[in-house]
């Protein structure tokens, strides 16, 4: 599940309160509970995944939530689409695309044919109509898209946006769930002005392929095919089949009645294995695992970019992810991880060095140093990376004292600087590398916003500033990597791991292409048995 990053605990009561309000009413599918086993017919033109719980709102101008992404992304077409494996884009929607040399107008040209599952055409009216609704309604999507001035249809198939200013990434976050071009006549299910948020959080009103039909709360979800779609696909049918219990998980998959078990831990992936009708699918994801320095409210100590660096040399990463995730993650060398654009495979690393750790000690004037380690149980392995991570700096002579609280109290502590070191995962929400050097690193971003380790730099500003403002790749990339040496070398951040993506899925399952932009959504269109 992907981490809401850049928006506040009151933001995040709010989208609680709305996954909460999705009460029944009319129109809404059947959420009839049941405590006796679910079971679905699993044919050839049926594809069922366990997931390990229900989904909150399904509303891709709201939902941040990359669990219900699995649901809404095969519902909804977006202007570009992420190409295969790729983070690069593809025409979607749009068949072409231009850019002013200003960076701030685009203007996209719709390939025709496209009809939502009622048969309405797709058009320029329907696209003005999506982001207009987005930023009305206000929620996290709407903070990506703050940077759009204007929108214009043209026409029937030319749309143009107008930026503020000149925003690189703008084409890729049209990739993303909330890019998702939705049924004007949404409107008709408008209640007390809420813009048919309430209709949209369990129902879909896209042109995709597939369209939600029925929903059993604490049962399953299902999708079936939008008889408008323009393409073929083989599977009718799509389940998303809710079994909390690993262990139910595993013998539906050993036994057939499961294509895709979601919910099996690391330490139980040995078991699939030796399953001789199973597969498991593992590739280094873009989900990264890191520690917070908090370099500007923490104990004073950690100002020293020595003490800071003492406490990387002080890691042993390999037995840390060995003893975290079995072993299944990368190292990850530098804050852009490998596989998105902007990483620098020859970005330096702190090896294991314990005395050079007490050296740089030493050499700060730095003794009996006592950190406190902030961490919930949100992430299951945050307990054993904690106690992990207590262990080896006390071979360097640092104290760690572990503080274990709630999420909601932890993201509270975070923000407002509460921590001396603290546990930490991210993964992007578009193709660029702004989503990690950006948010992490600009003295702009305190906090939740993404630099929590409170770190301040001026070149460091300046370069990703810089970086932000300009179109051409290739001098991104030359800014990125000059700002990613000085990341290493002040150390404000411990980069521990990739986790590694991990798919366990019946052989007979064809065509699945896993995209580290799209964690936990499948390409059904595209498969097959």
């Amino acid at each position: 599940m992907k981490m809401i990053k850049r928006f506040s605990p009151a933001f995040i009561s709010v989208l609680l309160l709305l996954s909460a309000a999705c009460a029944p009413n009319a129109n809404a599918p059947s959420k009839a509970k049941s405590s006796s086993p679910v079971v679905v017919d699993n044919a050839k033109d049926t594809f069922v995944v366990a997931i390990s719980a229900d989904q909150g709102t399904l509303d891709p101008a709201v939902t941040m939530d990359n669990s219900a992404w699995k649901i809404t992304y095969p519902a909804y077409e977006r202007l570009v689409e992420y190409d295969g494996s790729s983070t690069e884009v593809k025409p979607g929607l749009a068949k072409e695309w231009k850019v002013s040399k200003d960076g701030r107008t685009w203007t996209f040209t719709l390939e025709e044919g496209h009809r939502f599952a009622d048969g309405t055409p797709v058009d320029a009216e329907a696209v003005k109509f999506s982001f207009d609704r987005l930023l009305k309604i206000g929620k996290g999507p709407s903070e990506i898209y703050g940077i759009i001035s204007e929108i214009r249809a043209e026409n029937p198939t030319t749309v143009t946006f107008v930026l503020k200013q000149n925003f690189p990434p703008f084409l890729s976050t049209l990739a993303a769930n909330y890019g998702g071009i939705v049924n004007p006549k949404v409107m008709e299910q408008e209640q007390n002005g809420d813009l048919g948020q309430n209709y949209l959080a369990n129902h879909t009103m896209g042109s995709g392929t597939y369209q939600l039909t029925e929903w059993k709360k604490g049962q399953y979800i299902k999708l079936e095919k939008n008889p408008h779609s323009l393409k073929k696909p083989s599977f009718k049918t799509v389940y998303f089949k809710i079994v909390g219990d690993p262990s139910a998980q595993r013998l539906q998959l050993e036994k057939g009645e499961i294509d895709v078990a979601e919910g099996i831990p690391v330490e139980q992936i040995e078991s699939v294995k030796k399953m001789p009708d199973v597969k498991l699918l593992q590739q280094p994801s873009l989900l990264v695992d890191y520690l917070y320095i908090n370099t500007g409210k923490g104990n004073p100590a950690l100002k020293d970019p020595r003490v800071r660096r003492a406490i990387s040399h002080a890691i042993d990463y390999q037995s840390l992810i060995e003893a975290v995730q079995q072993g299944y993650a990368t190292r990850l060398r530098g804050p852009i991880p490998k596989g998105l654009w902007g990483h620098d495979p020859d970005t330096p690393v702190y090896d294991h060095d314990v005395e050079k750790a007490k050296s740089l000690l030493k050499e700060a004037g730095v003794t009996n140093l006592t950190l406190d380690l902030l961490y919930s149980d949100n992430k299951p392995w945050w307990e054993t990376e904690a106690l992990t991570v207590q262990a080896n700096l006390a071979e360097a002579g640092i104290q760690v004292k572990l503080k274990k609280v709630a999420y909601a109290t932890m993201r509270e502590m975070i923000d407002r600087g509460e921590f001396d070191l603290c546990t930490g995962v991210w993964s992007p929400d578009f193709a660029d590398p702004f989503m990690f050097m950006n948010n992490w690193f600009d003295s702009r971003n305190f906090g939740l916003a993404g630099n929590r380790a409170f770190y301040k730099n001026e070149e460091m500003d300046r370069l990703v500033r810089k970086a932000a403002s300009i179109n051409s790749k290739e001098e991104r990339i030359k800014l990125y990597r000059r700002a990613q040496r000085i990341a290493i070398d002040e150390a404000p951040y411990i980069y521990l791991y990739q986790k590694d993506f991990l798919l366990p899925i019946r052989k007979e399952v064809k065509g699945f292409v896993y995209n580290p932009m799209l964690e936990g959504i499948y390409n059904i269109a595209e498969m097959s048995k």
